[in-house]
């Protein structure tokens, strides 16, 4: 036995977010399971693929056994898109970048001024439909910069220009904003759970702001963030006279520039903001899982400094380690020091550029590397 193991490892949990790019949770379980039984043929493997409230949410809850339910809506250029969201009894896994996505636009296009969170409201709607009263909304991987805008008006709420015509679609449309009536909204908001799940604690507007930390990420330039952030700001004053103080509240509360300022929309509605991947962790119920391992492996395409501060891996391994139990990492590329992983309580981490540097051919390949780290970690930890 290499590596300092001192006990064979009876009972493997893999709980590990998506490869972005290359594969998604549930086929990084399935090849992690596949490498780890080519070493020990009847290890007992449980698989939970988790996510921090971004895109593959609603896949990891769907493979925990919700019900993947899809609809039509609008998406983030305004066009139809079938969007899906999981359900379980009464409670919703909604994830916004179903229905406003940057995985919805074309490749190369994007949208920064003008994509719209409209298919996010009728998402949540359709989820209060089929009798959701807990509604967990994932956030992140957005095209959008519009403060949640678009999905309050998909909920009935009017943002009105000075002519009372109602504004454009998108953040940069909000600078026309006059009046702001959220007497409409979906009264159901006010007897429901609604939970905003983010990594994420920026605020809406600022340096720290959705449109300067996350804008150029949606093909914003320079000029475009300082459009968005003071429309987004304009937003804000007009939404306070039109509802009181709690909208100036809302926009610098922790969330609150999740996903292009969607956090912000939700927190309107009535949101409370949980970091994503503890709620998820939760919803997934990995706490009776984790009590059955002996060795838990998570990981993501990028092991760097952004992992630490609520991504997936973190959190799995933040709880593991709480329950006195080892954690190892699989990533396509590490970016973090031995003492960094040691810190988030990481034993140790294998990534597939070990194994094939050339990057292009790591993400090509990343299945079949995948397998061969996993028997590395069978061979290291459980033979």
């Amino acid at each position: 036995m290499t590596d300092g193991a001192a006990t064979q490892v009876a009972h493997v949990l893999v709980a590990a977010d998506k490869f972005k790019g290359s594969l998604t949770a549930v086929q990084v379980a399935e090849r992690v399971t596949a490498g780890l039984r080519r070493v020990v043929p009847e290890l007992t493997v449980e698989t939970l693929p988790v996510a921090d409230g971004g895109d593959g949410t609603v896949a990891a809850a769907v493979a925990a056994g919700f019900e993947r339910r899809e609809v039509r809506v609008t998406g983030p250029l305004g066009e139809p898109v079938t969007a899906a969201y999981a359900l379980r009894g009464t409670t919703a896994v909604v994830e916004m970048a179903e229905a406003s996505g940057l995985q919805l636009l074309p490749p190369g296009v994007f949208a920064p001024l003008t994509a719209t969170t409209y298919g996010s409201g009728e998402l949540l709607r359709a989820a209060l439909d089929a009798g959701a009263t807990t509604l967990v909304f994932g956030v992140g991987g957005s095209a959008t910069t519009d403060g949640g805008a678009g999905m309050l008006a998909a909920l009935g709420a009017r943002f009105l220009d000075a002519a009372g015509e109602p504004v454009g679609p998108g953040g940069a449309a909000l600078a026309e904003l006059a009046t702001a009536d959220l007497s409409g909204l979906d009264p159901r908001f006010a007897s429901v759970d609604l939970i905003l799940a983010s990594d994420v604690d920026n605020p809406l507007t600022g340096p720290k702001g959705a449109p300067a930390v996350y804008g150029p990420q949606k093909g914003a330039t320079p000029d475009d963030v300082r459009t968005l952030d003071a429309a987004l700001a304009h937003f804000a004053t007009v939404l306070e006279k039109a509802i009181g103080p709690r909208a100036a509240e809302a926009a610098v509360a922790p969330g609150a520039g999740g996903a292009g300022g969607i956090g912000y929309g939700a927190l309107i509605l009535g949101a409370s903001f949980r970091p994503g991947i503890e709620l998820m962790l939760e919803v997934l119920g990995f706490a009776p899982a984790l009590e059955r391992a002996t060795l838990v492996i998570t990981g993501e395409g990028s092991l760097d400094e952004q992992t630490l501060h609520g991504k997936a891996p973190a959190g799995v391994a933040a709880a593991a380690r709480a329950a006195g139990k080892e954690v190892v990492a699989v990533c396509g590329r590490l970016a973090l020091p031995p003492e960094a992983l040691g810190t988030a309580g990481i034993r140790r981490a294998y990534p597939l550029t070990d194994l094939e540097p050339d990057t292009a051919k790591c993400i090509a390949n990343a299945g079949p590397l995948l397998e061969m780290s996993a028997s590395n970690i069978a061979r290291d930890f459980l033979s």
